[in-house]
């Protein structure tokens, strides 16, 4: 039992609930793992069989990383409620060398990048000062932007594809919504707090009820899954091939810091970023690593249950834990690896978006203490929020750019990040330290030349 000095993060539940809100946190990501191998799966021609096994690492590595993360051994993971998937910048970069260089080169370059992570790391952990509240609410309104853009792309489909805005989908998508809604308004308690489950379950059933669903496909092939070591062969290790995913990495750390300053903010829990920030990218780096030797791509913290926290307010780390187990049991267990998958993109899509936006709320919140009525923060956001946007508002924007400019140009999260942070660092260190008498933050209006004239909530003019 649970007492008065436990935090709530760290309170243990019932065994049935803590399974329950597990689960929970699993059906809402579970698109993100099979989505991805589909993908690589598709546009480098495996197999069946082979996307079968990476499917199975795929669930097995997540809940790996999501124990890791959640339960915090030796120095590895801030015990906080976090769930690891594969990424989605690090998919393309890893199809990207896989193209050029062959399979085993993409798995030799996870690995390297992995173990860069643990070299960069002291010096990464000193220039945490330099990432605010400010920076770090910035990056979590573009994830949070770019997440619902990519929940509701699995509602509409994309542009030009055949089946775009289907209206079948439409609807499947909207009705998962509002069933979300409904339940959240009339349930309280426990089932208020499952309301993202019930109404991804409500739009499954509804789904099934309208012919989109086919259950029978979870009865095919065998029962267990065993994740294959080394699948594409030993790999290959070639720094030049790798550079692209080194320096991703970079961008990577930034916004492991925001998401776990995040998390902690939504379960109420004061953390230090200095020791608690590392490791969460420790916790990354050794999933990585050996998802590497298992043929996937770099592996992530992700955002998606840190919106499922603050919906359900079910804070408990344990609850993160118990879906770690959950994937793993998944990664085994094919038929229902299967049973998954056979749930519409358009169900799982309206309930990402939901769970998604949430986070974008989360990262206004964080602005809204960032002190944005000094014209230096009000202009830092907004040339961070613009170019960080830009690709993500218009893909294929920077087509005609060099492949390697192009990689990093649009991952909309780490431009906005690094515009963020180096405005940050322009306009609140190194300007001061050019003047003569360094104002302070209560006089910076009465002696900075761009703010001269102005009332506090101006917005600087071109």
């Amino acid at each position: 039992m649970p007492t008065s000095a436990t935090h709530p993060v760290d309170e243990s539940r019932p065994l049935s609930r803590i399974l329950l809100f597990g689960i929970q946190h699993v059906l809402v990501m579970a698109a993100t793992p099979i989505s991805a191998i589909f993908l690589m799966s598709a546009t480098l021609h495996l197999d069946p069989g082979l996307t079968v096994n990476l499917l199975s690492a795929a669930f097995v590595l997540s809940g790996a990383g999501s124990l890791i993360q959640s339960l915090g051994p030796w120095k590895f993971g801030p015990k906080l409620p976090f769930v690891m998937l594969p990424g989605g910048a690090p998919l393309i970069l890893f199809m990207a060398i896989a193209e050029q260089h062959g399979l085993r080169t993409a798995s030799g370059a996870v690995i390297i990048t992995a173990a860069f992570y643990f070299i960069v790391l002291p010096v990464f952990s000193r220039l945490l000062k330099f990432f605010p509240a400010l920076v770090i609410g910035t990056m979590i309104v573009i994830v949070g932007v770019n997440l619902v853009k990519v929940g509701a792309v699995l509602v509409t489909g994309r542009p030009g594809e055949p089946g775009f805005a289907d209206t079948t989908n439409l609807m499947l998508g909207m009705a998962t919504i509002g069933f979300t809604v409904a339940f959240y308004l009339v349930f309280t308690g426990v089932l208020r707090q499952l309301a993202v489950m019930l109404g991804l379950m409500a739009g499954t059933a509804l789904a099934f009820v309208l012919g989109s669903v086919d259950f029978g496909r979870a009865a095919e092939g065998g029962l267990v899954n065993v994740p294959q070591l080394m699948p594409f062969g030993s790999p290959e290790f070639n720094l030049i091939a790798a550079l692209p995913l080194m320096l991703y990495s970079l961008a990577s750390m930034a916004e492991a810091t925001g998401q776990t300053v995040i998390n902690a903010e939504a379960v109420g829990k004061d953390i230090d970023k200095r020791t608690d920030v590392p490791k969460t990218i420790r916790g990354d780096a050794a999933t990585s690593l050996f998802g590497g030797f298992f043929g996937l791509p770099l592996m992530v913290t992700s955002g998606e249950n840190i919106g499922i926290v603050r919906v359900t307010g079910v804070r408990s780390r344990y609850v993160t834990a118990a879906a770690g187990v959950v994937l793993i049991v998944i990664g085994f267990l094919a038929p229902v690896t299967r049973a998954i998958s056979v749930v519409p993109s358009a169900v799982v899509g309206g309930t990402a978006m939901v769970v998604f936006a949430v986070i974008t709320v989360l990262g206004v919140q964080m602005l809204g203490r960032s002190d944005l009525d000094r014209h230096t923060s009000t202009f830092i956001c907004a040339v961070a929020l613009a170019l960080g946007l830009l690709p993500i508002l218009i893909p294929g924007v920077y087509g005609g750019f060099p492949p390697n400019a192009r990689i990093l140009l649009e991952s909309g999260v780490a431009v906005g990040a690094f515009v963020a942070a180096f405005l940050n660092v322009l306009f609140h260190h190194v300007r001061p330290r050019l003047s003569r008498t360094p104002p302070t933050r209560s006089a910076e209006h009465a002696t900075a030349p761009v703010d001269e004239g102005e009332p506090r909530d101006a917005v600087p003019h071109a």
